[in-house]
């Protein structure tokens, strides 16, 4: 058996585990899309080795030890195979007639929430819920609604004992973190770029953590990771400002030198100071090209850790075209290189990236990468909203017609 770029990844660490980004429902469309653009002579061992990652006979046996989402995901999925969804929509619509627009979607979103979590529970179920969880994604328009993000992530909690639950890296999001975690719900801390926020989530946790058990509730199924969005962080445009102001060239090398920083940093402090919460890599970039060779910084140098990468195609698909040039050993714990320190040093967006106490709670919220994030989760929503609106439209149209 010729072993995947994926699979060599997750033997750097007995503890390493590797995530599907994007939704369980369109995996077999990607793998067919990888297989038919693949060189005739490579496809056998492309589709082999594509099908030991979500084994689909068994599950259990795959690969991938869960699954991120998010609104903008799902999305997609309804993209993927609008006849079906079209049909599906229309069958909600009748059969809830006094839903509005808002509970109509939310509907749609929780059913392809739990039709992922279905795909995934063997998994769950074979490793007593250590892995097979799949992430299902708070509304990100809410992510200063407290009230509203708890009773919105105890709705799609119920959908299946493996959803846990993505909560925005805001203000708010951090004592939501707290609430839920207190009543045994597992959680993904996501919108989240800095060591302030990636801190805060894991005090939040050990907090809701200790409520928890003094209230009785059983803990051996709940997990936490905290979700770094590595190149939302480090592709920034203030970042470029901030360093031109500063007469400061931050190179390709430098950026991403930056994100492996804080990442590597986060990672030290969580796991030397016995947190719960476990590091999720995400967003990661393929390059630089070196000796004539492509490499993936993004992942390699975060290879030999207890940690959680989740690929979604665009890192999947670089990995297994340049794979086989790709090394991975524990790179992890190395020391970040000293220029590239200096240059942080001197520029505010890095520094309060990097600096546990460079941000307040209350900066979360306004956070660059945390703006723009949030602006572009919110599409996969009203991507749902436009084409639910359209059905009820057309239903509208077709009884007046009657």
């Amino acid at each position: 058996m010729i072993e995947s770029p994926v699979e060599r990844l997750a033997k750097t660490h007995p503890d390493l585990e590797i995530w599907w980004d994007s939704s369980p429902l369109v995996y077999d469309q990607w793998v067919r899309k990888m297989v038919v653009e693949a060189e005739p002579d490579r496809r056998p061992l492309l589709e082999e080795q594509l099908a030991r990652l979500y084994n689909v006979k068994e599950p259990a046996k795959s690969v991938f030890r869960g699954c991120t989402t998010n609104p903008l995901l799902s999305w997609q999925v309804v993209k993927s195979d609008p006849a079906f969804w079209s049909e599906w929509v229309d069958d909600l619509i009748a059969t809830h007639p006094d839903n509005d627009l808002g509970e109509l979607v939310w509907l749609t979103y929780k059913e392809i929430v739990q039709r992922g979590a279905r795909m995934y529970m063997p998994i769950f179920e074979a490793t007593k819920g250590r892995f097979g969880w799949i992430s299902g994604q708070l509304d990100p328009r809410l992510f200063t609604e407290t009230e509203r993000m708890v009773h919105d992530a105890e709705e799609l909690s119920s959908l299946s004992p493996n959803v846990m639950i993505k909560v925005p890296a805001s203000m708010q999001g951090i004592e939501v973190v707290r609430i839920l975690t207190s009543k045994g719900i597992s959680t993904n801390t996501t919108v989240c770029f800095t060591l302030p926020q990636i801190m805060a989530s894991a005090h939040a946790a050990m907090e809701g953590m200790k409520i928890a058990e003094g209230k009785g509730i059983p803990m051996n199924r709940w997990r936490a990771v905290i979700t770094m969005m590595i190149g939302r962080l480090t592709e920034h445009e203030v970042l470029d400002v901030q360093a031109e102001r500063q007469d400061i060239k931050m190179t390709w090398q430098d950026k991403h030198w930056f994100g492996i920083a804080v990442f590597r940093r986060a990672y030290r402090l969580l796991t030397e100071g016995g947190y719960a919460s476990k590091m999720l890599a995400c967003s990661m970039r393929p390059g630089p090209l070196a000796a004539g060779k492509m490499r993936f910084w993004d992942v390699q140098k975060l290879a030999g850790g207890d940690i959680v990468y989740t690929c979604p195609p665009y890192v999947l698909e670089p990995l297994f075209e340049f794979g086989d040039d790709l090394e991975f050993e524990a790179e992890i714990k190395k020391p970040v290189p000293r220029d590239v320190l200096e240059k942080m040093s001197k520029i505010p967006f890095c520094i309060q990236a990097f600096d546990p106490n460079g941000l307040s709670l209350e900066q979360f919220n306004d956070h660059p990468s945390t703006v723009s994030t949030v602006e572009a989760f919110s599409k996969g929503f009203a991507g749902l909203e436009s084409f639910i609106g359209e059905r009820m439209t057309t239903r509208h149209q077709k009884a007046l017609a009657n």
